[in-house]
């Protein structure tokens, strides 16, 4: 497993009964999880002193329950030397999927060591925290995503890092329909990243169901990388695409097309003060012979 464990400002205090107990800076939140499946809490007196629970509706969505009066509309976390805007949001999110740190550092440690400038495609990129740690590292990037206000948010946390002035582009698209317009315009990329959602809607409405897109649009970003590609990532929160699986995919397109080196592993975070680990997803990585 590849464990995001050199948070500064992040930290699972807890979980238990469907839940994790989260320090987001200073404040605290009881968030759902659907992998805590487990009843027992390692630090039951730390679960009075939440700031917010976010409690799920029957019905489908939810709510938050705040319980700290003066909580602000946002605040800023850091990871290492990278700064990010938090808040929470009506879908549950804070914007930051904080386990994805292993995915940042991954990629900037290529970047950095590379001897030229890679330009970077960030596919589905939320609110950017792949975006910015590539191009703190020295990347060009183009951050994709179908909601303007997750680009706007990415805006937002490139600014707190003082990176306004390196090049990234912003696209509000559909992933697959950019990728074929970029395919013609001969436009070439030396890393892809993607965190497609298992279930979604394009800015016209268009379904992505995770399962059914994901192989083809794999396929599809092989056309969009350089001659000598130094990367490609691909998560998944889908319970059914096993690390086994992302390998597989990855394999069958870039590895056979590039060479290279295929590995994959699930993700997480550690549990404060206990030897438990909270599984949250699965990645796959190529990389490049370059």
């Amino acid at each position: 497993m590849w464990l995001a464990d050199k948070w500064n400002d992040y930290k699972i205090l807890d979980t238990a009964n469907g839940e994790k107990l989260e320090s987001w800076g200073k404040y605290v939140f009881i968030r759902p999880d659907p992998q805590v499946i487990w009843s027992y809490k390692n630090a039951p007196e730390l679960w009075k002193k939440a700031h917010g629970r976010y409690n799920r509706s029957k019905k489908g969505g939810g709510n938050w329950d705040i319980t700290f009066k003066n909580l602000p509309d946002k605040w800023q976390i850091s990871y290492r030397d990278l700064k990010f805007v938090v808040r929470p949001t009506g879908f549950k999110h804070t914007g930051l999927f904080p386990e994805q740190a292993v995915n940042w550092d991954f990629t900037s440690d290529i970047i950095s060591k590379s001897d030229r400038q890679l330009n970077v495609l960030n596919l589905f990129g939320y609110t950017g925290g792949a975006s910015v740690a590539a191009l703190k590292a020295g990347a060009k990037v183009c951050h994709v995503d179908a909601s303007k206000g997750m680009i706007s948010w990415c805006r937002e946390n490139v600014e707190a890092n003082g990176l306004a002035d390196r090049p990234i582009r912003y696209i509000v698209d559909d992933a697959v329909k950019f990728v074929e317009r970029e395919i013609r315009r001969g436009n070439f990329y030396d890393g892809v990243i993607m965190d497609p959602p298992s279930y979604g809607r394009g800015p016209k409405g268009e379904v992505w169901t995770l399962e059914e897109k994901i192989f083809d649009l794999i396929s599809l970003c092989t056309n969009v990388l350089s001659e000598k590609p130094a990367f490609f990532i691909v998560n998944s929160y889908t319970t059914g695409l096993a690390p086994t699986v992302l390998y597989n995919m990855l394999s069958m397109t870039v590895g056979r097309k590039f060479g290279g080196t295929t590995q994959a592993e699930e993700i997480g975070l550690p549990v404060e003060n206990s030897p438990y680990i909270l599984p949250c997803g699965s990645t796959g990585r190529w990389i490049g012979e370059f």
